[in-house]
């Protein structure tokens, strides 16, 4: 029996969304270690629950790039240009931190952590704007009936 192909109303903006809950969620754990001077207070289920949201996170990502596809439309690619473009910022964001507050944040503890997912948004952000703004129908990349 055929797949039925992916649509928008099937999931792919449920899934474009998700992701992003997701992805928020799981950065949370760097966040807040950086922040904190000793972890050692921490519950014992705050390191597992990091990886686990951390491996939920890459696995949704592998799906959103694998059923966005690399042939996005004109819209998701103006807009991945324009998220890139208020993005780079950040990097500026992150000198000035370092500048203002770089001796109180734990480095060691959450930069690894918010670089992975760095890279991991900008790598699928033009998929994931592609799975976002899908209009009905298969996706590039969807299984056919």
């Amino acid at each position: 029996m055929a797949e039925a192909p992916i649509t928008r109303s099937r999931g792919a903006r449920r899934l474009a969304l998700a992701t992003a809950v997701v992805f928020s969620v799981s950065l949370v754990f760097p966040i807040t270690a950086a922040l904190a001077r000793d972890v050692s207070p921490f519950p014992p289920w705050w390191g597992p629950a990091d990886v686990g949201v951390a491996f939920v996170l890459a696995i949704m990502a592998v799906a959103v790039i694998a059923v966005g596809g690399r042939r996005g439309t004109q819209d998701a690619e103006q807009a991945t240009y324009r998220t890139y473009r208020v993005l780079i910022h950040g990097v500026l964001g992150l000198v000035i931190v370092i500048f203002l507050a770089g001796n109180r944040i734990t480095w060691s503890y959450g930069l690894l952590g918010l670089a992975w997912r760095a890279w991991l948004l900008l790598y699928g952000l033009p998929a994931w704007f592609t799975l976002l703004q899908a209009p009905p129908g298969p996706l590039p990349g969807s299984p056919t009936t």
